[in-house]
């Protein structure tokens, strides 16, 4: 399963926080400049995590009159390109590349400057630090135009015109440049670890309606960390959307390109609810095949029709697509699949109960150690492991389940469930109040104590325990 994960390395600028923007929620930030200032050269940087393809979201944009006519825009296409608009000078740039990797953070400048003599000079994009040269659409401004952005018009993060154009994502480190036309290198550069294009601290100056938003105030996550006071409002977020899931520290979630509907997937891909009246799973975009891992899952809905059956556990992750159409613990020729029963409490094993647990209730916390140096799965609820289970005891197992079997040697976490039951995921970084433990390495927003020597899984735990 190739995965591109931003910024494993354990060294350099460190970037702590991101927010998480989901479109059933209409989330968004907006402010309106007291005045115009540049309209002609500024930069514009950030980083993104994609959380849903396929449909048109706006990443942010200016306008005064609802993204009718006039308006600036960078926007997802269906076809999962980046279309940037400008309606007032009619440019507009569309590069040939997709952006189809849940798992990975992307990092994107704009650079304007209409007063460059060559047209090629008056907008450059760069895509992880690399000029993007091919386009389907290139079509430059003409010298010396003003554009609608720096106007004193509302200017959006995470909005569109309609309920189906608001972003669904990660929005990390955003800054924007009044009056310089500046490249990649500015924000970022390649780590010499990993040859990975990785973010650096931003040292020059913002120009009157320049910003730079970290979301590091929870209690204020449009504030502007500038210098200038440029703070945004914010509309239908809370401190629950400011994540830890950053380019610095890529956290895993649920992957959708697992699940044959494509659907049900929430709240930065970390709320799964089937939406088919048949079996449906949701893993987890980072497989391990060595270390100890945790993770929790929050048991938010339960089936309304006859039937109430949800799982949560760990499989092969060869055996992924085997698990779109049953559940996790069901009968396997090859591979392995340990999953908790939300509706028994059984622990089941490619469908041979091991053990029976207590049955979870609705907003139950169901905890997982995967212990992949000694081959060994537990589960707890509440943050009591069941079946007598002690996560630490290594070799011997105690209350644990085997994984004897393996096709490809590389686990994930998964949920399924049966119509409408649902889960909230937490790999370290919640879509819900927790209670704030951490595993050893200090990463991670936990409801439960995590069991000693095991880690949230992220690129900077693999780093040095994976």
């Amino acid at each position: 399963m190739p995965l591109i994960l931003g910024a494993n390395s354990v060294s350099g600028y460190t970037v702590k926080n991101s927010l998480r923007f989901n479109s059933a929620s209409s989330d968004y930030l907006v402010r309106t400049p007291a005045s115009a200032t540049n309209k002609k050269t500024y930069t514009i940087s950030f980083w993104v995590k994609r959380t849903k393809l396929s449909t048109t979201q706006y990443i942010f944009g200016t306008s005064n009159d609802g993204f009718v006519s006039n308006y600036f825009i960078p926007y997802f296409t269906t076809a999962d390109l980046i279309d940037i608009n400008d309606t007032a000078t009619n440019f507009r740039f569309r590069p040939n590349q997709v952006f189809r990797d849940v798992s990975a953070w992307y990092h994107i400048v704009m650079a304007v400057d209409t007063t460059q003599a060559t047209n090629t000079n008056r907008f450059k994009l760069y895509v992880n630090g690399s000029q993007v040269t091919s386009f389907d659409v290139a079509t430059y401004p003409n010298q010396n135009t003003d554009t609608i952005y720096n106007s004193a018009i509302a200017t959006y993060l995470g909005y569109g015109a309609g309920s189906n154009l608001y972003l669904n994502g990660y929005i990390s480190e955003f800054y924007s440049i009044d009056g310089q036309q500046l490249d990649a290198t500015s924000f970022g550069e390649t780590d010499t670890l990993s040859g990975i294009w990785i973010p650096k601290a931003y040292t020059g100056t913002y120009g009157t309606n320049g910003f730079y938003l970290q979301f590091k105030n929870s209690a204020s996550l449009g504030t502007d960390s500038s210098g200038n006071g440029n703070t945004f409002t914010v509309n239908n977020l809370t401190s629950v959307d400011q994540s830890t899931d950053t380019p610095t520290n890529n956290f895993a979630t649920l992957n959708p390109l697992y699940s044959s509907s494509g659907t049900g997937f929430t709240n930065g891909n970390l709320d799964y609810k089937n939406t088919v009246a048949s079996w449906k799973s949701a893993l987890s975009t980072i497989a391990v095949n060595k270390g100890k891992w945790y993770a929790e899952f929050k048991f938010i809905a339960r089936d309304t029709a006859s039937q109430d059956y949800g799982w949560v556990g760990i499989c092969d992750v060869q055996q992924a697509e085997t698990y779109s159409g049953t559940w996790l613990a069901s009968s396997q020729t090859s591979g392995t699949g340990i999953a908790y029963a939300t509706h028994t409490g059984d622990v089941s094993k490619n469908a041979s109960v091991q053990y029976t647990g207590t049955n979870p209730a609705l907003n139950d916390i169901i905890g997982i150690a995967m212990d992949l140096d000694n081959n060994f799965v537990y589960f707890s609820l509440n943050g009591t492991f069941q079946n007598s289970g002690v996560p630490t005891s290594g070799a011997t197992g105690t209350g644990g389940v085997s994984i004897t079997t393996t096709v490809s040697g590389y686990y994930v976490f998964g949920t399924s469930s049966y119509d409408s039951s649902a889960f909230s995921a937490s790999f370290g970084s919640p879509n819900y109040s927790s209670n704030g433990y951490t595993d050893g390495a200090g990463y991670g927003n936990f409801s439960y104590s995590v069991p000693s020597g095991y880690y949230s899984l992220n690129t900077k735990n693999l780093a040095n325990f994976g």
